[in-house]
């Protein structure tokens, strides 16, 4: 069963200007699947197969004497040699949506598209599918607590009850354990297969890694620490590897989509804003197989499940920027040296929004205390705050503070 992904039409309308389409995101969040159902006659390589990717590399000029455009170059990261001409062929065809580039390492397909392709791409970021694609909701504005944008949301959600939504968290959002019906076999089983293909294969061959030992206490030591500030010497230690070591591995992780590491905000007035980031594992399923959350029963009733439902909510509000083609939200955390803290504050235009995440159905006044700290920062207006939880309906919490429910982000 195939789920409509709302960056579709993205993906059309940025086609219609450029003539390189570059998509990227993590294996297996549905990349290739969804440009082949947009455009279901099109050529279609996967750089994946070594002989293909070895003719790529050695006759770039006749690999695409084979594929001509409009083409599907999936994994195109694989081989850097066909990107000069690329740049070549739409240099002296300005036709659009020639080529659709694809690719699970960011780093290295970015560099070769600044190199390259910069000036002639169009640059895409996909994650695994939200809540409002399983829905198959046609409501997708990027998320702001705001009256009209939550009547839409409601009107969306209706039925997606609390049981689902446990379920959801737990399971994942790669598009694959939705295709079909499953069960917590079939989930042990996909994260297995994940993490021995993805993550110790793919990741550690690229950053050329010896100790697969030391990287796989890395990776959950990630998982451990999602919704925290980001401490190099804490990940360092349990994996026992030097900061610059975990700097460049974390650099990895975030290129391939797995982590995000949100920036505080910071202004010039207020010194005593800290500078360091908060660290997202953007996969609460992945991140559930890595701790050995094994039923959603666990989750709720373990010590990660605030962590788990934070960085939940926060995934689901990135994609909701990212399907609407935002590939740098204005997503921010606000902390000051006092451990005033606010979770989330999205910046639209001069106004910025404070969001907290709590797990709780009964949220309380206290809880949305640090957002005064916002107030009077120069230039800025505050705007309509929410604390989003597992209540079952919107209610005000305060003067321009609402409770929203978090499926209907």
């Amino acid at each position: 069963m195939y789920y409509h992904r709302h960056i579709e039409s993205v993906v059309e309308r940025i086609s219609k200007r450029k003539s390189v389409i570059v998509l990227t995101g993590a294996r297996q969040v549905g990349k290739s699947t969804m440009i082949k159902e947009i455009y279901k006659n099109i050529n279609y390589v996967t750089l994946n197969r070594p002989l293909v990717r070895e003719s790529a590399k050695e006759n770039p000029s006749l690999f695409f004497e084979m594929n001509k455009p409009p083409v599907v170059v999936d994994e195109i990261q694989k081989a850097a040699e066909l990107f000069d001409y690329i740049k070549d062929i739409v240099d002296e065809d300005k036709t659009k949506g020639q080529f659709y580039l694809t690719g699970s390492q960011s780093m290295k397909l970015m560099k070769n598209v600044s190199d390259s392709l910069a000036g002639r791409a169009g640059v895409i970021k996909l994650l695994g599918i939200s809540i409002r694609e399983l829905l198959r909701s046609n409501y997708r504005k990027p998320f702001l607590p705001i009256s009209e944008n939550m009547i839409e949301a409601e009107k969306a959600t209706t039925g997606f009850d609390y049981t689902k939504l446990v379920s959801c968290i737990h399971k994942g959002f790669f598009p694959e354990l939705y295709e079909t019906e499953s069960d917590l076999h079939d989930w042990a089983d996909y994260y297995n297969s994940y993490f021995q293909t993805y993550i110790e294969k793919d990741i550690k061959d690229t950053l050329n890694i010896q100790d697969e030992s030391a990287f796989i206490k890395f990776v959950r030591a990630t998982a451990s620490l999602t919704g925290e500030m980001l401490n190099l010497t804490t990940i360092a230690e349990i994996c026992g590897k030097d900061v610059k070591t975990v700097k460049s591995w974390l650099s990895v992780l975030e290129s391939c989509g797995l982590i995000y590491l949100l920036e505080p905000y910071y202004n010039n007035f207020n010194k005593r804003l800290i500078k360091t980031p908060k660290l997202y594992f953007l996969d609460t399923g992945l991140a559930c197989f890595l701790l050995g959350w094994n039923t959603p029963e666990q989750l709720i009733s373990g010590a990660m499940w605030g962590h788990i439902f934070e960085s939940f909510v926060f995934g689901e509000v990135l994609k909701s920027y990212y399907n609407d083609g935002i590939v740098k939200p204005p997503l921010y955390y606000y902390r000051d040296k006092d451990k005033n803290e606010i979770d989330l504050l999205i910046q639209d235009g001069d106004t910025l929004y404070p969001i907290e995440i709590k797990t709780t159905s009964d949220p309380t006044k206290s809880m949305v205390k640090s957002f005064q700290f916002i107030d009077g920062i120069p230039d800025k207006k505050t705007g309509t705050g929410a604390v989003i939880c597992l209540a079952k309906e919107m209610l005000p919490l305060k003067d321009n503070v609402w409770v929203l429910p978090a499926q209907w982000i």
